[in-house]
């Protein structure tokens, strides 16, 4: 099984146990010991994974911090951990203690759920106020899969890791800056893109006016570079050669449109969009060619190499609901209301069981 699939396969355990967790020393045991075991390391080693290491704290003796992996006999990751549903802030300061008075290069705060990794880019010796990699097991993207990896026991490099993680920081603290910038352009934000286009005074009133012209204005640049990439993407597949395919036998279920009213099905953007998220997150399972789709008076499908009989999912998006379709074990209906379809990927791993029984 592959890294990310084990990943996946953990989310769905801490998934299912979460809400049963009552103490620290219960999310230890359930869920954070087996993370690190899934990292390959021998968590009932004491040699290797250490409970209670001693890091003494200036004229404090006996500090101790809950966990440490050790490599050639010295700390390498220093691990603080806390209950399941303890929020993480404001407890990095103690694991901040513990990084200077060892060797460690690397520490780790985490509840189960999020996990904080830390170094020290801004001075040596010095943990970061801001990590450099944060995971949240059950939100898990591709690219944190990827810097996840480096710290398995059997591809753990301590220069490799820290060689990519000035990037990391920054690249996510750029992330949320425009994050927030898109949702509430800042007035120093608002003065930069003026500058060229407004040549008035930028009083306040003059900010205040322009502000969600310019949100709009983003938002809407950004909507259609999406729009760009998913028309590249659909000529790209429309581009690859198919092979010809019998006629098959469609399910019982399955209205067909007949050839008068094929001139009323609609292929919407936002039909397209959804496709593509669900092509996305199949990526790693099937070739993308594989995963087809087609558009009917009542629903838009997505099916497994072209065959009705092996849909994976459909959307059924009206005015006022938006539905994603999935089939259960017996090709029965289940119906998932969304808000938006950027909420598609929260059932990915229902999509791939879906897929995985057509393999």
């Amino acid at each position: 099984m592959d890294f990310i699939d084990q990943i996946k396969q953990f989310a769905k355990r801490v998934d299912s146990m979460k809400d049963s967790i009552q103490t620290e020393e219960a999310t230890k045991t359930s869920i954070i010991m087996p993370f690190f075991s899934l990292l390959g390391y021998d968590v009932f080693n004491p040699a290797e994974f250490v409970p209670e290491f001693t890091a003494d704290v200036g004229i404090k003796k006996g500090e101790k911090v809950d966990y440490a992996i050790m490599s050639d006999g010295e700390p390498a990751i220093l691990i603080e951990c806390k209950w399941i549903k303890e929020p993480l802030e404001k407890h990095d300061s103690q694991l901040f203690r513990y990084f200077g008075t060892t060797k460690a290069k690397f520490a780790i705060l985490t509840n189960g759920l999020i996990y904080r990794f830390y170094t020290d880019l801004e001075e040596p010796n010095k943990m970061d106020d801001v990590p450099f990699l944060e995971v949240n097991i059950l939100d898990i993207k591709d690219g944190q899969v990827a810097e996840l990896k480096k710290f398995h026991k059997s591809t753990f490099n301590v220069s490799d890791i820290f060689d990519t993680a000035s990037d990391l920081k920054y690249s996510h603290e750029f992330q949320k800056v425009f994050a927030n910038e898109l949702q509430n352009p800042s007035d120093d934000f608002l003065r930069l893109f003026l500058a060229p286009v407004y040549s008035g005074m930028k009083t306040q009133a003059i900010i205040e006016k322009f502000r969600p012209i310019l949100k709009k204005a983003l938002n809407g640049y950004i909507n259609e570079l999406m729009s760009d990439k998913i028309k590249t993407a659909l000529e790209v597949n429309t581009d690859l050669p198919s092979e010809p395919q019998a006629p098959e036998q469609t399910e019982e279920n399955e209205v067909q449109p007949a050839a008068s009213t094929t001139s009323k099905i609609i292929t919407t953007e936002e039909e397209i969009e959804a496709f593509v998220i669900v092509k996305t997150l199949l990526k790693d399972i099937v070739p993308l060619s594989e995963i087809t789709h087609k558009d009917t008076i009542n629903y838009f499908g997505v099916l497994y190499q072209g065959k009705t009989t092996k849909w994976i999912c459909r959307f059924a998006f009206r005015d006022s609901h938006k539905y994603l379709i999935l089939p259960d074990e017996n090709k029965k209906d289940i119906k998932i209301e969304l808000d938006n379809i950027y909420q598609i990927p929260e059932h990915a791993n229902e999509i791939i069981e879906v897929l995985k029984r057509y393999l």
